[in-house]
């Protein structure tokens, strides 16, 4: 029943679509794709294979699509994204061409040093080609944001969540210190939004791309693809051309445990909107002991200080 739901849905959406106008429906077939808050189609028809994204329930609440528009076809542009063939920003439904050989990567597949190298490739081509995003993406304020909407809910918080954000001005007032230039960010890099052919790294899904601080990208990376120490070492030394400056790989430091604080929150607003792709109550209190452990580190206390000082 949900397939034949899936396909309605599917061919409506396409009848908005020049691209689409004289294929036949029958001549249409359809795979339902991976995704935690959208439902994501590969279609292959006589004008090749592309991929339809529908935005889930609730979504509107915190995405700007125009901005996402924006972000999607910079980043295609400087050859990051895939090619966006059709974007309706009022209902966030977009066409993109599939990327052929891409491998959706996972933890397990960036073990592969090779893939890490070429996604930190790939992220550095957008912070420095990419033209600038519509948006700022302001990880403190974006903090204040969710915690309107899930007030607005009365949604429940993890215990210590309040206490722990207190202490994270810390980080704060260190990045605010020493301001950098803001670059074009993907800001989700979550594992499944890279594709490996082998020889280069795509990245896909800029529903929360922004202007923001490159080490941020770098730092979500690798919390959300468990990256190891060997890892984050050729992460960094790939974007970098070489060791990094002590400043910035604590920055990278700090955005890890300050991506675990936000997206916490975004796990709780998919549990109270009943997203099913998921148990998110779960998922978020693991991001908020991640992060809780990681800046009650001795090692989060060096990087903060390796921050203040420039």
């Amino acid at each position: 029943m949900s397939a034949d739901i899936d396909r309605i849905d599917v061919l409506t959406a396409m009848r908005g679509f020049d691209l689409f106008r004289d294929v036949p429906e029958n001549a249409i077939k359809l795979e339902r794709l991976g995704g935690l808050t959208n439902r994501n189609f590969r279609i292959d028809s006589p004008l090749g294979r592309h991929v339809l994204r529908i935005p889930g329930a609730g979504t509107s609440e915190y995405i700007s699509r125009s901005n996402e528009a924006h972000a999607a076809r910079s980043a295609a542009q400087v050859g990051v994204n895939a090619q966006v063939m059709h974007f309706d920003e009022a209902t966030g439904v977009m066409l993109c061409r599939f990327i052929d050989g891409g491998l959706t990567m996972s933890a397990e597949r960036f073990k592969d040093i090779g893939s890490v190298q070429r996604s930190a490739l790939a992220l550095r081509r957008v912070h420095e080609q990419a033209a600038p995003f519509l948006n700022r993406f302001d990880l403190f304020q974006m903090i204040d944001e969710y915690l309107d909407v899930l007030a607005r809910k009365g949604a429940p918080l993890p215990d210590g969540y309040h206490d722990v954000k207190r202490e994270a001005e810390a980080v704060r007032a260190a990045l605010g210190a020493r301001p950098l230039p803001i670059k074009p960010c993907h800001c989700d890099p979550l594992a499944e939004n890279f594709l490996d052919t082998g020889d280069r790294v795509y990245v896909i899904d800029w529903e929360y791309a922004g202007n923001n601080d490159p080490m941020w990208d770098l730092g979500d990376v690798s919390v959300e693809a468990a990256f190891g120490p060997e890892q984050d070492e050729a992460l960094l030394e790939a974007y970098f051309g070489g060791k990094p400056p002590p400043a910035d790989l604590g920055r990278m430091v700090l955005y890890k445990a300050m991506c675990d604080l936000l997206w916490t929150l975004w796990g709780i607003i998919q549990h109270v909107n009943q997203n099913p792709a998921d148990d998110f109550w779960a998922y978020a209190i693991n991001r908020f002991e991640r992060c809780k452990t990681l800046m009650g580190s001795a090692e989060f206390g060096k990087h903060l200080q390796a921050v203040r000082n420039g």
